[in-house]
């Protein structure tokens, strides 16, 4: 069974060509593409994709909005960045945001479909370049050797151990019995303590400083 592939990029020329590229191998199908992601919940729901190429910077919702709100509909979803993008702000912002790789534009064709591959079997696929910063910055956080209490309550340190494993805000409120709310609330004081702004930072840190 081929995988489904659907692509957002407001470049139309671009991404017919990906789309080209794509269906050129058997084992893959774009069955749809978008050049806008206004109404990317329904679109994921109704194609129901294997994997999703995402730009950033397109028109009214942005690839790093829109990878939130997808992930909150169908968390399973591989989601690659195609982007021109280097910075470290936009490359963690898409991290954070739930982006399974993310992948520069100026490198070959191939190498997206490589990363559509690696994505497929549970891999993180990454430019040389964007995998060098996060590199650095987990190496900057290894560092710190001082050792920190975060005084997380045993319901935040819960909520962060169930984090670490996966699990979506509403996993999690199923899990502990709580509404998605209180989930919320939890994550924003744990990110606070921990002195990170996102999830992926808050289960880097507990796993780095083994608080859980």
């Amino acid at each position: 069974m081929k995988s489904k592939i659907v692509i957002f990029d407001d470049n139309t020329k671009l991404r017919k060509l990906i789309a080209g590229l794509i269906n050129s191998y058997d084992e893959y199908e774009v069955i749809a593409d978008f050049a806008d992601c206004k109404n990317v919940v329904n679109d994921v729901i109704d194609y129901h994709p294997d994997v999703i190429i995402m730009d950033i910077d397109m028109p009214e919702i942005n690839g790093i909005e829109a990878v939130g709100m997808i992930k909150e509909v169908l968390p399973q979803v591989q989601i690659i960045m195609h982007t021109v993008f280097e910075d470290d702000a936009k490359l963690f912002d898409c991290l954070c945001a739930g982006a399974n790789g993310y992948i520069l534009k100026k490198t070959s064709p191939e190498k997206l479909i490589e990363a559509i591959n690696e994505v497929l079997i549970g891999g993180s696929p990454m430019s040389p370049s964007i995998a060098r910063k996060v590199m650095d910055s987990f190496a900057l956080n290894a560092k710190k050797t001082t050792v920190v209490k975060y005084d997380l309550s045993n319901r935040e340190k819960e909520v962060l151990q169930l984090l670490v494993k996966g699990f979506s805000n509403k996993m999690i409120a199923a899990e502990c019995k709580i509404s998605i709310d209180t989930v919320k609330t939890h994550l924003k004081n744990i990110y606070t303590k921990l002195h990170v702004n996102c999830g992926k930072e808050a289960v880097a840190k507990a796993l780095i400083d083994k608080i859980v």
